[in-house]
């Protein structure tokens, strides 16, 4: 079994939480709930909870600030919020779950699974990730938690190469000529990665822009990469790709 609380400062929120844990995750048993962030703090010390459902927007304290004041965070955390794009790119980035309100009951199911099937040991270097991301809104994030298959592993984002559409899968080349399969979709990792200098274009490649070596002329043309591989570019993504190549044209 899992002992965890439920943190959001909306109690009807924290209700339907706690009825879909109940109902469609048996495993873990809410110890307690909290509808006050300044209170979940002292909660959190008290009762040494495995996992934390954690509200991002709160009054007083977000869920970030929150977890600063814990550091260093010795429990698994999946967040609740509604759609924010900056909060869910910071959580994205350091590979740790959240939940879109209303919960959806499947993607609870699923999140759960992934915290009670974690064999990472990086929980630490996860929530530094992020927290940092916090701290300094402003600064592009050097490294990126993956998780593969094997486990979670934390590479910088400069040593990625290109990425590969694989279904609902996505394969990372690094350089050394190292592969990473990872379970997120090449939009997620896209997404994840547009503050950097990638750009999609194929929609089987995400692309590093600064490894590329030479552009290709064709109906979309293809890009020869600094490991020698050829990226094949669909003629829709062509004009931007040259742009982007050619900044100052």
């Amino acid at each position: 079994m899992i002992n965890a609380v439920v943190i959001d400062d909306e109690h009807y929120a924290s209700r339907a939480l706690v009825t879909l844990l109940q109902k469609h995750c048996p495993d873990v048993t809410v110890t307690a709930v909290c509808n006050n962030a300044r209170e979940a703090v002292r909660l959190i010390r008290d009762t040494r909870p495995q996992l934390v459902f954690l509200d991002i927007e709160m009054p007083y304290l977000n869920g970030f600030e929150v977890l600063e004041m814990l550091a260093p965070v010795s429990f698994d955390c999946i967040f609740t919020t509604s759609y924010d794009q900056y909060a869910i790119k910071a959580i994205r980035f350091s590979a740790l779950d959240y939940l879109l309100k209303p919960v959806d009951p499947e993607e609870l199911k699923s999140a759960v699974g992934r915290v009670t099937g974690k064999q990472s040991n990086s929980l630490q270097q996860q929530m530094e990730l992020l927290l940092s991301r916090f701290q300094q809104p402003q600064t592009l994030m050097n490294r990126i938690a993956l998780p593969t298959l094997e486990g979670l592993q934390i590479v910088p984002v400069d040593s990625i190469l290109y990425c590969t559409s694989q279904s609902n899968y996505t394969i990372f080349t690094l350089t050394g000529n190292q592969k990473l399969t990872i379970s997120r979709t090449l939009k997620e990792v896209a997404e994840m990665l547009e503050e950097h200098q990638f750009l999609r274009v194929h929609h089987s490649y995400l692309v590093n822009l600064h490894e590329v070596r030479k552009y290709n002329r064709g109906e979309g043309g293809s890009l020869l990469m600094s490991d020698g591989a050829a990226i094949d570019v669909s003629r829709s993504r062509k004009e931007e790709l040259l742009r982007k190549l050619q900044p100052g044209k």
